[in-house]
């Protein structure tokens, strides 16, 4: 990136490899300071007319601009009887110009990168020490500029996240594709990231809409992008490795996915990536699409550049129907689920894999189980809280994981549940509808690890039936499963009762023939290891205020472990 400071809407970026200051003085003298001031008085034009006045006064808006930032820089150093300054003839509008500065700045998502390569000046400095030195400093200028101002101290102190929510370090990397994905190969990998938990992200979308659509032409050949404007987070996505390339003005989707892939070391990416993704392409075209690369065997996807994708639904979806399309072509079976490991404390242990698309009550359930059980239960190991996959080896089934956190909605579940880890959650639109939360999971030793699968079951959450149902016949459990029958929650674009193919519109459902065979294959080997497969009713569908279907269903489950 070359700017020292981009600004973009609500986005904030730091660039600390191309200016870093050290001193209050260096900062408020700085190009960085003076561009913010500079957008924030454009601010005020439009949306406080007097605080706009009041700054301008009488001055054009560069000339202001200059002025104040003397003004605070003389505040920093000298003593309110030393300074003649107009500004200093109504204390209470600098104090509020100071303060509205201040929440102008917060109310940006704020980042800093730093490039770890040759030239940089902080070669030698922890990127995250440089992070936490650029939060002090912010916060003490804040605090000494008001207390100079009002002419007293404060008597209550807040450690706020001042400086930034995030930072990030950058590497450069060859990676190993062929000359095809030129355009790819001068753009930094994302080596680090530092999250200031709990993380509180506002996008403007907070729903997918959509489908992911196949291609002919590979989306490579209409891609835009630059080595500074564009970022690289490499993912280890189940047993795959992902590029998953992000227009910066994504950057804050970008971050969220540390609590959610575990991020590729450089050995990792030393080898050829299974998959490639193209986020925030400005392409023009307004899809997202995908397209399986036969001769480098690599599956690529591509989602336009648009506002609705700050979602993060979008970049978690790509990535998870590009990995499911993979392990397709690999005989593995994706499933749109939960999966988890409970061990009782009488050492009884079992593997719970529930299978159902959005708001069916897949997670919802495993919440329930683990408050029901919470005395008889002595652990309960997170495989996969939204996708992951079946495959078989010596005709036995197992399952593993994609992903290393859980992406869940708040609406959905009991109060309490979302905030046991928000100190290392990150939180999308808590105050709106369909908000989110992302935490940590499960590590990814556990995720990439075959597990045994004991009972596996549809989340049915539009039937008035209670509990658990085990269904005898093979090919009516797989009608039920293959349907994919759910009442939608309004998560996407849908609401009411809808069908998914197989549940899963991340891959199955736009590969039905070769799923289908996994399907027949899997379902038949799941019988004969003497899986418990049926639904398990939720009653989501109904009233996600009335939580009885949910206990039921958790009694049912925690039954079922406690069976020798």
């Amino acid at each position: 990136m070359k700017e020292t400071l981009y600004l973009n809407k609500n986005l904030a970026i730091i660039n600390f490899s191309r200016a870093y200051s050290r001193t209050y003085d260096e900062f408020l003298n700085s190009p960085t300071f003076h561009n913010f001031v500079r957008v924030y008085i454009d601010y005020l034009k439009e949306f406080d007319e007097d605080l706009y006045r009041f700054a301008l006064n009488g001055k054009t808006p560069r000339e202001a601009n200059f002025e104040i930032c003397k003004t605070l820089r003389q505040l920093m150093v000298l003593n309110l009887d030393e300074i003649d300054n107009v500004y200093l003839h109504d204390k209470m509008k600098l104090y509020s110009f100071v303060e509205e500065l201040y929440n102008f700045w917060k109310q940006h998502q704020r980042f800093s990168i730093m490039n770890l390569g040759k030239g940089n000046a902080f070669q030698e400095s922890s990127y995250i020490e440089a992070d936490s030195g650029f939060n002090n400093m912010i916060r003490s200028i804040y605090r000494k500029l008001e207390e100079k101002i009002q002419g007293k101290g404060n008597s209550v102190y807040r450690q706020l996240q001042a400086g930034t929510n995030s930072s990030i370090a950058l590497t450069v990397r060859t990676p190993k594709l062929s000359e095809k994905y030129d355009a790819l190969r001068k753009i930094p990998f994302i080596e680090s990231v530092m999250l200031r938990t709990p993380l509180i992200l506002h996008p403007k979308s907070n729903k997918r809409t959509g489908s992911f659509v196949e291609r002919e032409d590979n989306p490579i050949h209409t891609f835009t992008g630059d080595k500074d404007t564009w970022f690289c987070y490499p993912a280890k996505i189940g047993t795959l490795l992902a590029f998953i390339y992000l227009h910066r003005d994504f950057l804050s989707s970008g971050i969220s996915l540390a609590n959610l892939f575990e991020l590729a070391s450089a050995e990792d990416c030393s080898r050829k990536p299974d998959l490639v993704l193209l986020f925030g392409n400005e392409d023009g075209r307004n899809e997202c699409t995908f397209h399986h690369d036969l001769e480098e065997n690599i599956w690529v996807g591509c989602v336009s550049y648009h506002e609705r994708i700050e979602y993060f639904g979008y970049m978690k979806k790509m990535s998870l129907t590009l990995h499911n399309l993979a392990m397709m072509e690999k005989g593995w079976l994706p499933i749109h689920g939960a999966f988890v490991n409970i061990t009782l404390k009488n050492g009884r242990k079992k593997g719970i894999m529930l299978m159902g698309d959005s708001g069916a009550g897949k997670s919802e359930s495993i919440e329930a189980l683990r408050a029901l059980g919470n005395d008889k239960i002595r652990k309960m190991e997170v495989v996969f809280d939204d996708m992951g996959t079946i495959h078989l080896e010596d005709g036995v089934p197992y399952g593993q994981g994609t992903e290393i956190g859980a992406f869940i909605r708040l609406d959905d579940l009991d109060p309490g549940t979302p905030y046991r880890d928000m100190d290392r959650s990150i939180f999308m639109n808590p105050d709106s509808s369909n908000a989110r939360v992302i935490t940590p999971a499960a590590p990814y030793d556990v995720v990439a690890t075959n597990h045994k699968i004991d009972l596996f079951c549809y989340a049915n959450n539009y039937d008035d039936k209670l509990g658990i149902r085990e269904i005898e016949d093979i090919e009516e459990a797989k009608a039920i499963y293959i349907e994919g029958k759910r009442m939608a929650l309004g998560t996407t674009q849908e609401v009411g009762i809808s069908t998914t193919y197989f549940a899963n519109p991340f891959g199955p459902m736009q590969k039905q023939k070769e799923c289908g065979k996994i399907i027949d294959e899997v379902f038949a080997k799941l019988k004969q290891n003497n899986v418990l497969v049926g639904e398990i009713f939720t009653h989501l569908g109904f009233n996600k205020e009335d939580r009885e279907g949910l206990h039921v269903a958790a009694q049912d489950l925690l039954d079922f472990i406690e069976k020798d």
